[in-house]
């Protein structure tokens, strides 16, 4: 008989563990989210680092912990810290030229942070398509300036756009001349 009550015990916490894993937890989190929350605070740190360059300080991202009301999953919302105002607010809530630089950090993060994961894999190229004609002069500079720390670094880095500032400030260009009998490409060096 004793062995049948272990067996129960054991199944009862087996039971109990599955049941935190699936989400029924105080913090209604599944293991899985719980797992990809930790991913994305790691990202968080490394585009935070970008961001508030590219902010002159002024944005900080943050993962949303506070639980989510009825049955909703939580975990993997993200808010964004305004040091002018010195309120949390939803992402939702940038600018057009706000959310290009939170998302370019976010990339530049999720980069740096995969590379350090993945033991011996490196990215060492990126391309990205477009958001620059979202930013003022200031903005610009200051998303230029991250992306040129990058190339600085080693990588290589692609940018597909059509604002003309852009090409004053980019040393190698591959450009695109359309024509009537279809497009030609060129290389063009400016050092």
């Amino acid at each position: 008989m004793s062995s049948m009550k272990l067996l129960e015990e054991r199944y009862k916490l087996i039971g109990h563990l599955y049941e935190i894993t699936k989400g029924q937890n105080i913090f209604r989190i599944t293991f899985e989210r719980y797992v990809l929350a930790a991913f994305l605070d790691d990202i968080l740190r490394e585009a935070n680092v970008r961001l508030r360059k590219m902010t002159s300080g002024r944005f900080q991202l943050l993962r949303k912990t506070d639980r989510a009301k009825g049955n909703a999953q939580s975990g993997l919302d993200l808010l964004v810290f305004d040091q002018y105002t010195g309120q949390e607010r939803h992402v939702k809530t940038l600018s057009g030229g706000e959310s290009f630089k939170a998302s370019l950090s976010l990339a530049l993060g999720l980069a740096d942070v995969v590379q350090n994961y993945a033991g011996g894999v490196s990215l060492e190229t990126m391309f990205i398509d477009e958001g620059f004609g979202t930013l003022d002069p200031e903005s610009l500079d200051q998303a230029i300036e991250a992306l040129l720390d990058i190339q600085n670094g080693g990588r290589l880095v692609g940018i597909i756009s059509h604002v003309p500032e852009l090409k004053e400030r980019i040393d190698a260009r591959l450009e695109v001349i359309a024509g009537q009998t279809g497009s030609r490409t060129e290389f063009v060096f400016t050092n």
